[in-house]
């Protein structure tokens, strides 16, 4: 893998990641782009314990623009976007509409029981391909490896700046789910802090050590494998499940079956079973209705400061459609009460993305 730096007109990096050492990343942006947006206000919830970036500059980003003004395909002449060079392999940006940014700024206290402070991060755009008419499930096992290659370098990249507490690789597919680009790209968050879901995760596998000694993800893989009933594939590195309490319609898990704290800890072997692994789950997930599949799909590392011996890195893959012609909406109880209803029992949703 070749890394080449380099940066857009306004200042933010610009990191190609190519397979061959010969690529040329000479082009320079050309564009005149205004001054980058400050960071956002972080502000605490005292009831949920928990902090909410208020990004008001976002409301201005680019939203579902036609392909030929795509801002991730490569530029051509007479049409700069945000990947100078005329082709690229990988390539990962510093969002221009970040949640969480490095850009100084102060804010006055809002009271109210809350707190506020800088939303001091990083967000950056990862582009799978160039071509913009692919999906993650066409690329090839070596495209794949080299996604991997870019999520890991970012990864310990990011962990090493100051104030960075977790980082979170994911990828948002479809109009259904909310993405405002159509280009196969996804995104990384640098936090400020451990997220939620991620500290409900880690506080449950502290109890669970106490109680039996051992490591909860680890033993939900373990059963998942003997039960058997909810695998959908498995492989000598990879096993791709449907968890027994799944809130979505079709969500499946993709776990290593060594555990592993990020994707930096992952070794070659394990990169190259991925690939095939998870592209033939994303097919049979597109396979389901005839309908691409709207999904997010979530990699859950440990965080960078805290509970690395507990943690165990994993994918989270799911989606919102129920049927071909509907979808799993959010409401009253999902979105008020956090507690959720699926419509599909999960040994259907397995035995339907195996085929039996």
């Amino acid at each position: 893998m070749k890394r080449t730096i380099t940066y857009l007109a306004d200042g933010r990096e610009l990191i190609y990641y190519d397979r061959r050492d010969d690529a040329d990343r000479g082009a320079h942006d050309t564009r005149d782009l205004p001054p980058r947006p400050p960071a956002s206000q972080l502000r605490y919830d005292p009831l949920l314990d928990e902090w909410v970036a208020i990004a008001g500059h976002r409301q201005t980003r680019t939203f579902l623009p036609p392909a030929d003004q795509c801002p991730l395909c490569p530029s051509k002449p007479g049409r700069p976007t945000e990947i100078p060079a005329a082709d690229y392999d990988v390539a990962v940006f510093e969002n221009r509409f970040p949640s969480f940014s490095l850009v100084p700024v102060e804010f006055e206290q809002v009271g109210g029981l809350s707190e506020v402070r800088p939303g001091v991060g990083r967000c950056e755009v990862v582009c799978f391909t160039s071509e913009h008419g692919s999906s993650f499930s066409a690329l090839s096992p070596a495209q794949v490896d080299l996604v991997l290659q870019a999520w890991a370098d970012r990864t310990a990249e990011l962990s090493a700046l100051p104030g960075v507490e977790q980082v979170f690789c994911f990828e948002n597919r479809g109009a259904e789910i909310g993405i405002t680009l159509a280009h196969p790209h996804g995104q990384i968050y640098a936090y400020p802090y451990v997220t939620p879901r991620t500290r409900q995760m880690l506080g449950s596998a502290a109890r669970y050590r106490e109680r039996t000694g051992g490591n909860l993800f680890a033993d939900v893989l373990a059963a998942e494998r003997a039960a058997g009933t909810r695998v959908v594939t498995a492989g000598e590195h990879w096993t791709a499940f449907v968890p027994a309490a799944a809130r979505w319609p079709f969500e499946v898990h993709v776990y290593p079956n060594r555990r592993v704290p990020d994707l930096n800890a992952l070794e070659p072997e394990e990169r190259a079973e991925f690939g095939p692994l998870y592209t033939d789950v994303l097919r049979r997930l597109d396979g389901l209705f005839g309908v691409p599949m709207p999904y997010v799909a979530a990699w859950h590392q440990a965080p960078v400061r805290e509970a690395r011996d507990l943690a165990y890195l994993h994918l989270e893959l799911f989606s919102v459609r129920r049927a071909k012609e509907k979808l799993k909406y959010l409401a009253g109880s999902e979105s008020a009460m956090g507690a959720f209803v699926n419509d599909v029992l999960p040994e259907e949703a397995a035995r339907m993305l195996r085929g039996d």
